[in-house]
């Protein structure tokens, strides 16, 4: 894995900036202005709530920042990550943080993704990567944070990339951030691939799985000195699971955990001597639950996380629900959401904004009873300024499922006979919200209606909505989305010859067997990062841990990969399709767009009318970068000005 960039003290004026920046006037907005990255995403508050970590934009690219929430910008650290992925990052006290970062290199000559830890002082003065020596593949899975304030954290790891070692199953161990020393606590067994420790930093559970017989036992134990027995089994190939607790609570013999029982996740009380359900604690109706909030100690529930048509919370700390409604009612039409709270729950981030203003980060001291602005989220943007409304319509398919889907029309347009976008999430096991979305924005300002249908097969909904999406890769489910184009044209909304599919990832193949399947309803495609070849993705995917059930799932949704495989029917493409692909892309290999091009290219088609193909030589799969977003935005103008023009 290649080198962390060290600290770069004093980012000038990092958050004054933010929220100083002279804003043009809307007639005056640019394709800048909507490429431009976030300049903070995802802040943290330090236990304490004195400090923030947090993901900005610096120079067009992002890092992670370290800031004191009292101190002038010279209290402003930036870490620069190189070739690094940062995937998340979490505070272990006041003066340390932790970072999970990632990188492809090569391991007997194939590409292989590498996890790692990083500890970072708050100050700057020093980062640590842990295990560094001894780690094999995946080597960042933190499942506990001491919450005394000292400063040791549980990683769990694996020490070899060959199966037939012991090593290669994860084993756990005590690590001291400060100096990244090491203190094994629980050896690794064989197809154990998960721990799952409580609040005292005792490892009680494991999850086993083998791979290749497809059963998943259940380990367990009431403390931390106690051997593992095994409690419970199930076979994946008869849909079997287990239910794993998500909370420890302070009776050792209880705990917490989710269950589809009644069609959609919900939180229930679970008793660890039986493994039997108990109460029903929380479930938000149709809806399936995101994550739970813990408590300060760790051993209980402060509220649960859920996605019904925009992002929803539930507090069960009452403190915190009297928090959420004075700000809701102060907040008016916009939306509030506590994105992070100190330890005590005196201090807190909450980001105000609403689907069509992207809205802005407060530091809010509750016994002060100051809010105060951290950053914009855009300085591109005026903060009372309203882009296009976003709403959320049902409609029909063709069998009677009802489908959600995500309309985001353009400002000040009589909503009559427009341009329509059909844009299909990625995933294809995710789902679209009402929320700010820059790129869904930027189309809607161009004048187009642009609607994210959550056809079947979608998360959220509940199992059985899931599971309709089983086997209908690139049929019922591309179904659906030629469905929600003729609710938009029946409703007057869309004008039935002025329609483009456009998406990224599983977006991006819909996009191509759009232009492969349906060319008479579209008028072109784009595809970003897009998968025209299931079996290649496959292959791909063998280098990972419990390939046999990726495997298994994908055979599930897409039983014939080649029938449903836009690459082997170059020759049916019959509306332009604009490829565009990321080099560094780690999710998606370049390759699926690259021979999309080229079998294209030995079908006939004539690049730059049929077919065009743009490679991004540093571009990801998630955008990261602002200068590929840019690229991205004004390929796509262009394209839609030649084939779908407003």
């Amino acid at each position: 894995m290649k080198g962390v960039v060290g600290l770069v003290a004093g980012v000038a004026g990092l958050w004054g900036m933010a929220v100083s920046a002279q804003t043009p006037p809307a007639p005056q907005w640019t394709i800048r202005d909507f490429a431009a990255l976030p300049l903070m995403d995802q802040p943290r508050l330090s236990p304490d709530g004195l400090h923030i970590a947090s993901r900005v934009a610096i120079g067009g690219e992002q890092r992670l920042v370290i800031a004191d929430v009292h101190e002038g910008p010279e209290r402003i650290r930036s870490l620069g990550l190189g070739e690094n992925d940062l995937n998340w990052w979490k505070w272990v006290n006041d003066d340390w943080l932790i970072a999970g970062v990632g990188n492809e290199t090569q391991v007997e000559g194939m590409p292989w993704y590498l996890s790692r830890v990083v500890s970072v002082k708050r100050d700057g003065s020093k980062v640590n990567m842990l295990a560094k020596n001894v780690a094999a593949q995946n080597a960042d899975d933190v499942i506990w944070i001491a919450r005394d304030g000292s400063p040791r954290i549980l990683l769990s790891y694996q020490t070899s990339i060959y199966y037939s070692d012991p090593g290669f199953w994860p084993k756990v161990d005590e690590v001291d951030v400060t100096t990244g020393r090491m203190r094994s606590i629980v050896a690794p067994r064989q197809f154990v691939r998960g721990w799952y420790a409580d609040a005292q930093g005792n490892v009680r559970m494991g999850i086993g799985y083998n791979d290749s017989s497809r059963t998943a036992k259940l380990l367990y134990r009431p403390d931390g000195r106690s051997s593992f027995r095994v409690v419970d089994r199930a076979d994946r190939r008869r849909d079997e699971s287990l239910v794993v607790p998500l909370l420890f609570t302070a009776d050792p013999g209880r705990a917490i955990a989710s269950d589809d029982r009644e069609g959609t996740d919900a939180l229930y009380e679970l008793d660890l001597s039986t493994l039997e359900l108990g109460q029903k604690l929380f479930a938000a109706p149709g809806f399936d639950i995101d994550w739970i909030e813990e408590d300060a100690a760790g051993t209980g529930l402060a509220g649960v996380r859920y996605t019904a048509d925009a992002p929803a919370v539930h507090w069960f700390d009452a403190n915190l629900a009297k928090i959420q409604s004075d700000i809701d009612k102060a907040v008016g039409d916009r939306r509030a959401r506590i994105m992070s709270t100190s330890r005590d729950g005196q201090r807190m981030i909450v980001h105000v904004g609403t689907p069509d203003q992207p809205g802005t980060y407060y530091y809010y001291d509750t016994a002060a009873g100051a809010m105060s602005v951290l950053s914009r989220v855009s300085d591109r943007f005026p903060g009372k300024a309203r882009l296009s409304p976003v709403r959320t319509i049902r409609y029909k398919a063709r069998d009677g499922l009802e489908i959600a889907a995500v309309l985001t029309l353009p400002a000040a347009k009589d909503p009559k006979n427009l341009p329509l976008i059909l844009m299909p999430h990625g995933g294809p096991f995710a789902r679209d919200v009402e929320e700010w979305d820059w790129w869904v924005q930027f189309l809607a300002w161009r004048g187009y209606a642009v609607l994210q249908p959550n056809y079947r097969g979608s998360s959220g909904y509940g199992t059985a909505f899931a599971e309709k999406g089983e086997g209908q890769w690139g049929l019922a489910m591309q179904d659906d989305l030629n469905d929600a184009v003729d609710w938009a044209v029946k409703e007057g909304l869309a004008d039935p010859k002025r329609v483009c599919m456009v998406g990224a990832s599983y977006g991006g193949y819909a996009a191509m067997r759009a232009a492969q399947r349906d060319g008479a309803k579209y008028r072109c495609a784009v595809s970003y990062a897009g998968v025209s070849d299931l079996g290649a993705m496959m292959r791909y995917d063998s280098r990972f841990l419990n390939h046999g059930t990726r495997k298994d799932w994908m055979k599930e949704q897409a039983p014939d990969f080649a029938t449903v495989s836009p690459i082997n029917f170059a020759a049916q493409f019959s509306t332009p399709i604009l490829l565009m692909h990321g080099r560094k892309d780690r999710r998606v290999q370049v390759g699926q767009s690259r021979e999309m091009a080229e079998k294209l290219k030995g079908a006939g088609k004539v690049a730059g009318r049929d077919y065009i193909y743009v490679e991004q030589p540093l571009a990801d799969h998630f955008f990261s970068r602002e200068a590929d977003r840019l690229e991205f935005l004004e390929k796509l103008d262009a394209f839609l000005q030649a084939h779908n023009p407003v």
